[in-house]
């Protein structure tokens, strides 16, 4: 789950192909499909056959590039698609689901702004969809993994949720009444709400949420703070348990924002649950106690929801790719699902 790019880069090029099911997340019958999930350090690429077995799963660099950037992962989807089909030639894919960070428009299929990614107004859909000769379902990194946790993982019992991912930014998939509320691709962006007048974050605002509590920023306030560089947030939870108090004023700084941040959302949404994930989700109870504190005592009348971890784990965007690429295979004629010529392109 992204939330524009995970904690940890890989290494270099492809870092890995894994037969068989990804962990116990069984997909189901249905329709062979590719699924990628692009993040502002890695992208994952995977094939699914009918039987919702994962029979690769690969780990790429995120190609960057300044403006070609986009150019550049449509590329990485055609050759890692190659790959796939050469590799297990007797499995035909129907359709592509793909997964962006930074703003998204679902329904036109572009790829708005990304502030990590450098692109604007990206028609992702149709340029996948034109080189590969496959249908292409596009949507929001965030938004795709919390499909995923909502049909099969911790959001999977409640119909009134949000699935929120805080790693190196911030932002959460909202389903009402069980269905996904996109808000024409602006739903959910709740790194960019005001907690306080503190840092300039990368959308030009002050005083976001991601600027003061994604897992980025935990550890770039340490540094500003102090002048130590830390390895990550991780690394500042540590120090805070330790004792040094400039980590805990820096934890816990953290952990009152989100807290009114979710203040927030339960009072316009009133969920029955909020789903965390993402790399600071890794903390464990010294996340979520002390936050299920701090909330119940900015709330009144309100219901507090559920505080729970997210359970699909680092391939819940892949996973949610290839559910919505089932989705659009469901929804065409059986001439729209002839694949296309799409380009030569080799592995």
């Amino acid at each position: 789950m992204n939330a524009e790019s995970p904690a940890a880069p890989p290494s270099p090029g492809r870092t890995g192909s894994a037969p068989g099911r990804t962990g116990t997340v069984d997909l189901g019958a249905g329709s062979a499909v590719l699924a990628f999930d692009v993040g502002g350090t890695d992208m994952k690429a995977a094939l699914i056959d009918a039987g919702g077995t994962i029979l690769g799963l690969e780990r790429i660099r995120t190609p960057q590039d300044g403006d070609r950037t986009a150019d550049l992962v449509v590329d990485a989807v055609v050759r890692s698609s190659a790959r796939f089909r050469a590799a297990h030639p007797e499995i035909e894919p129907r359709a592509i689901g793909l997964l962006v960070p930074g703003h998204v428009d679902d329904e036109a299929g572009i790829g708005v702004f990304s502030e990590n990614l450098s692109w604007h107004d990206y028609p992702f859909r149709d340029r996948v969809a034109a080189a590969v000769g496959l249908p292409v379902s596009f949507s929001h990194d965030v938004r795709g993994a919390g499909e995923a946790e909502h049909r099969l993982g911790a959001a999977a019992p409640f119909r009134d949720v949000v699935v929120m991912a805080i790693g190196t930014g911030i932002a959460g998939a909202i389903f009402i009444g069980g269905v996904l509320y996109a808000g024409g691709g602006m739903a959910g962006e709740m790194g960019h709400s005001r907690v306080a007048d503190g840092p300039e974050c990368a959308c030009g605002g002050r005083g976001c949420l991601e600027a003061v509590a994604s897992a980025a920023a935990i550890a770039r306030r340490y540094t500003g703070r102090t002048g130590t560089p830390v390895a990550g947030s991780k690394e500042v939870l540590e120090r805070a348990q330790a004792g040094d108090a400039d980590a805990q004023f820096i934890w816990e700084s953290a952990l009152d924002a989100l807290a009114l941040d979710l203040s927030h959302t339960v009072a316009l949404l009133a969920p029955e649950a909020i789903v965390i994930g993402g790399g600071l989700s890794q903390a464990g109870p010294a996340l979520f106690e002390p936050l299920a504190e701090r909330l119940d005592a900015l709330l009144t009348f309100q219901r507090r929801p559920l505080l729970l971890p997210a359970s699909i784990g680092e391939d819940a965007g892949v996973i949610g790719a290839a559910l919505r690429a089932r989705d659009l295979v469901d929804t065409l004629t059986p001439v729209e699902q002839q694949p296309r010529a799409g380009l030569e392109v080799s592995a």
